[in-house]
């Protein structure tokens, strides 16, 4: 066998050989979804690819994609179109080239599948024939559907505010209406908009939409009906012949938001469920900014319930008196049983979005005086400490406690309530840290901020009715 050789060496050369340079490809650390995915939404075809739209600019995309990242594309810019008249949704990809750098190359129709289900359209033309051919798909969904008037104090149909003159709140049934179909449309909007959200059970009867409708005319004169918000509800059998409500989701599109249109949804709904005489209308885990308006909007019914007016006089007054902070227990100044009761009864708001009213007013009949102030925080961080951490470092709340049982022994326990504690806070503090108490004085100052914040706007709305009048 004869063996290729290479050149004879020059024995007299002095330049040292040249190794071989072995290199590695930069590993692909990927693109944050959130920067090359732009989603817009529109009303009309002619909106499609035009500048000026509508962006939806805060969307859970991390949710979707493994870190937030997409992998493997090079220039890659993806636009997607919502329509708002029936919500399908358009998707143009558009990238330079792909490669896989180690981390593979992202499967984007099966994610944007995942994302958008049945309302992703393959074509731009299907998509934008959808404007004509779906123009009634929400009038025709709410046709069958409850129209539900929001009344003044004195019982008439509030129509003076002109951002809320042409629209209207329609309750949709699940398995008795379309309510099922519409909320598929909304999935969506719903996993991109709502923090932490998952879709409701649409086959549920007992779920309930409340969808937020305002009446448009298109240019050839024909009515239609555009979808501004809705919010999802829950009805549970409450003993022996009512019911409780709670709402488990509530969305006003981005378009719409900051307009007064979240408020006047949900005030429909408590004026709903006076009307029905529910037991009370709760929450399902609120958002703080959600909350913040929902107490704004029950501090100002409440204003006008006489029965709460006494209460809050002799509370106003004890704080007046002053010394409270120095005393070894400082009082949480909390209304009679009575009192709460008398709100639930009246106005449907349970006990825990009470006190967290009650606080309000409190800080409201103090007319901003600082040298009651003292006293005041003292009352807040007194009742967020027993709340937070339990009455004498107790452990107040519900607790479930297993039991033998020769019965679904994995299916025993008993419930109780201990006489110290309230209802169970959402707030938690580490009882392991050692700065314990600063992270109490943390969320005693975050309240009382948040108190200040609904006090002012509440005063600004009583200064306009007042004027009104």
């Amino acid at each position: 066998m004869v063996q290729k050789q290479g050149p004879t060496a020059d024995p007299t050369a002095t330049e040292p050989k040249k190794r071989r340079r072995v290199g590695f490809s930069h590993p692909d650390v990927g693109v944050d979804a959130k920067d090359c995915i732009k989603i817009y939404l529109v009303s009309s075809k002619e909106e499609v690819g035009a500048s000026n739209n509508f962006c939806l600019d805060d969307v859970d995309l991390d949710r979707f994609f493994d870190e937030g990242k997409i992998y493997g594309y090079k220039g890659l810019k993806i636009t997607i179109w919502v329509s708002s008249i029936s919500f399908h949704a358009f998707a143009d990809i558009a990238f330079e080239s792909t490669t896989d750098g180690g981390k593979g190359i992202t499967d984007l129709k099966s994610t944007l599948q995942e994302i958008f289900g049945l309302t992703l359209v393959e074509s731009e033309e299907e998509f934008l024939q959808s404007f004509s051919t779906q123009r009634n798909f929400i009038r025709s969904i709410v046709s069958n559907g409850e129209v539900l008037q929001y009344k003044t104090s004195n019982g008439q149909i509030n129509d003076s505010n002109a951002a809320t003159s042409d629209v209207e709140v329609v309750r949709l049934v699940v398995g008795k209406t379309a309510a099922g179909h519409l909320y598929s449309h909304l999935i969506p909007l719903v996993l991109l908009l709502i923090d932490g959200s998952s879709p409701i059970d649409v086959v549920d009867p007992s779920w309930e939409l409340y969808v937020l409708i305002q009446r448009k005319t298109d240019q050839q004169g024909e009515i239609y009906n555009m979808l501004l918000g809705f919010t999802a509800v829950y009805r549970f059998y409450h003993y022996p012949d009512s019911s409780r409500l709670r709402i488990g989701q509530i969305l006003v599109l981005p378009p719409y938001q900051h307009k007064g249109y979240g408020r006047y949804l949900l005030e429909v709904l408590n004026d709903g469920a006076i009307s029905e005489n529910v037991y009370d209308l709760t929450v399902e885990e609120p958002l703080d900014y959600f909350q913040h308006v929902r107490t704004c909007v029950d501090v100002l019914r409440l204003h006008k319930f006489d029965p709460i007016k006494h209460a809050v006089s002799s509370a106003v007054s004890q704080l007046k008196q002053g010394k409270l902070s120095k005393k070894t227990h400082t009082p949480r100044l909390m209304p009679d049983t009575r009192v709460i009761e008398d709100v639930r009864k009246s106005l449907k708001i349970n006990k825990k979005q009470f006190l967290q009213c009650w606080e309000v007013f409190l800080y409201l009949g103090l007319d901003h005086v600082d040298r009651y102030m003292d006293d005041f925080v003292g009352i807040i961080s007194n009742r967020m400490k027993e709340d937070l951490i339990g009455k004498d470092s107790g452990t107040g709340g519900k607790q479930v406690i297993e039991v033998p049982s020769n019965y679904e022994p994995e299916m025993s326990f008993v419930m109780f309530r201990s006489r110290a504690g309230e209802a169970a806070s959402t707030v938690q503090i580490d009882e392991n840290q050692p700065n314990q108490e600063e992270q109490l004085q943390q969320l005693v100052d975050e309240r009382v901020k948040e108190i200040k914040s609904i006090a002012e706007k509440v005063s600004v709305q009583l200064s306009i009715i007042a004027e009104a009048s």
